[in-house]
């Protein structure tokens, strides 16, 4: 094992000596050469095991590699060819791992697209791809409609139901979706076919071969820094990251037994890179059963199917465990054969990780990862019994080096930019040399746009974005510092800091407040920060809300709070 170097040089990798006992500083050579040829492996592997559930139905493993072998047949039969974008515009349905299964099997490249996408949206990420087919949940048809409308040829559509999978009772399900709950606007789309009928076509008798340097995926980001990208994301990155996160998965193992079989619970949107790896192709590799949760914010819903299932693992992220935390059935759950809640997406708060684990006996194994990196770069050791605060270790194979404005290495304890380096990141955002340049440095790392601080056992800590930072009278203030300060008050259920112009200091600290207590008053908030902030630090504003915007997977927006 390497020497401890502690001055911010990545070559030593001085992180190893905090690693696991049962986890390896590098991982093995990928053992499959594409995504398709693990998913296809898995399936004869567990033929008979369920793969994904969703609202009372079971597609089994044998079932996915039959219907997903199909839909591949029916996109060669329409004319497409390996290396061809094929979007996937649906939530968390039996439809979603049928579909993006059946297009890799093709030799063709998933474009993930946000079902909540407005039709400009949904028009930039098309154009940008140059998708030749969309498959679409009948729910969101009407944007796809609307985006024809503008002048958009899609060569291809198919049209999936709620029901489609769902056995005799499907049919029931679209009857009340469209007419009950009117969950289906008004669409048409004359050339389009539905999702059942390209499940009758003839199967490929093999997979489409790829290289491991081909794109498997095009993963866009947010768009919370500008017009969103797509990162390109290669059949081996994506391969990579999976194989790094079981390689980390092992260490659950080391004081408990593994059982024969487990079980996810999927509640973030699988078109999300975070589901999609840990969830999705995590899951697969394991022979798990997926539990789809088509919309989480619907929490009666999302605690009933809960109980309906022995949930092992839990990714998710800190608004829907606060919001999870906040219903008053979820406490009576059997929490029992839970042994893994993984956090991802944004910072989780202490006040948050602490109550899920007063709750449900399973503390929060905080982690960080981003589109370009596939997405996991670094987490907790899953072996920990307790919250950290941190996102982690890096992974095997995986570098992490905090630099300045400038490039150079940063000794640890001092906060610069988060730059990371390994097989999981991304070849290059699509057809953009001139955006990869300025985020790829000379010597292979990727630079995050996140500020962070490594400390000497290796553990890094986000004090926040680039973009986020407050800057008061010249002292820098980290919005997810304020935020973790404020939301331990017993009266706040969510909040949110942001940077306001302000004559005397330049930057002031403005709050907004969802409250737990009614009660809870400007006056109480002000009174805390004063006793748990320096002063410039405490917010110059606060405004209280009924909620927090927040992206489909559950960030809080501090853009769309900036422009109110």
């Amino acid at each position: 094992m390497d020497e401890p170097v502690k001055q911010g040089h990545p070559a030593g990798r001085f992180w190893l000596s905090a690693y696991p006992p049962n986890v390896p500083p590098e991982i093995p050579p990928l053992e499959y050469d594409s995504v398709a040829e693990m998913i296809a492996a898995s399936c004869r592997r567990f033929s008979d095991r369920p793969a994904f559930t969703c609202m009372g139905a079971t597609l089994t493993y044998s079932r996915l590699d039959r219907m997903s072998a199909c839909f591949a047949g029916w996109l060669k039969s329409r004319g497409l060819g390996a290396g061809d974008r094929v979007a996937v515009m649906m939530p968390n349905v039996l439809q979603y791992p049928v579909a993006v299964a059946g297009v890799l099997r093709a030799g063709m490249v998933v474009v993930n697209v946000n079902p909540l996408y407005t039709a400009r949206e949904l028009e930039h990420q098309l154009r940008d791809s140059g998708a030749r087919a969309i498959v679409v949940l009948e729910n969101f048809a009407h944007t796809v409609e609307a985006v024809a409308a503008r002048g958009l040829v899609l060569e291809h559509v198919c049209v999936a139901t709620l029901g489609d999978l769902l056995g005799p009772k499907g049919a029931i399900v679209n009857l009340v979706a469209r007419r009950l709950k009117k969950l289906v606007p008004a669409w048409s789309l004359p050339a389009s076919v539905t999702f059942r009928s390209a499940l009758r076509h003839a199967p490929i008798e093999r997979d489409v071969p790829v290289s491991p340097g081909d794109p498997a995926f095009l993963q866009y980001t947010g768009g919370t820094t500008g017009v969103a990208k797509g990162a390109e994301l290669t059949n081996a990155n994506v391969l990579s990251n999976v194989v790094q996160n079981d390689a980390w998965f092992a260490a659950v193992f080391v004081n408990r037994p593994r059982p024969e079989r487990l079980t996810y619970l999927c509640a973030l949107p699988l078109y999300h890179v975070f589901a999609l790896t840990v969830n999705m192709l995590m899951g697969i590799g394991h022979g798990a059963n997926n539990v789809l949760i088509p919309n989480p914010r619907d929490i009666p819903s999302l605690v009933k199917e809960m109980a309906r299932h022995e949930i092992n693992v839990f990714p998710g992220l800190n608004t829907l465990f606060n919001a999870l935390l906040a219903f008053e059935t979820f406490a009576s759950l059997d929490f029992r054969p839970l042994f893994l809640t993984l956090a991802g997406g944004m910072a989780v708060q202490s006040s948050v990780a602490e109550r899920w684990k007063a709750v449900t006996g399973c503390h929060v194994a905080e982690g960080y990862g981003l589109s370009e990196t596939s997405p996991v770069v670094s987490a907790n050791r899953f072996d920990l019994t307790e919250f950290t605060g941190t996102i982690g270790l890096p992974l095997p194979s995986t570098e992490i080096d905090i630099r300045d404005d400038d490039g150079h290495s940063l000794p640890c304890g001092e906060v610069g930019e988060i730059c990371v380096r390994g097989p999981q990141v991304m070849k290059g955002y699509w057809n953009r040399p001139d955006e990869t340049a300025k985020v790829m440095t000379a010597d292979g790392f990727f630079r995050t746009g996140d500020m962070g601080l490594m400390d000497e056992a290796g553990y890094t800590r986000i004090v926040d974005r680039k973009k986020d930072m407050i800057l008061v009278s010249g002292f820098n203030v980290y919005p997810n510092e304020i935020e973790e300060v404020v939301s331990a008050h017993d009266g706040v259920r969510e909040v949110a800091a942001i940077g306001i112009p302000d004559e005397r200091s330049g930057e002031a600290v403005k709050l907004f407040v969802v409250r737990r207590d009614p009660a809870l008053t400007e006056e109480d908030i002000l009174a805390y920060c004063k006793a748990n902030l320096t002063n410039y630090k405490r917010p110059r504003g606060i405004e209280f809300c009924e909620d927090l915007p927040k992206s489909p997977v559950g960030k809080i927006l501090r853009k769309d709070l900036r422009a109110l």
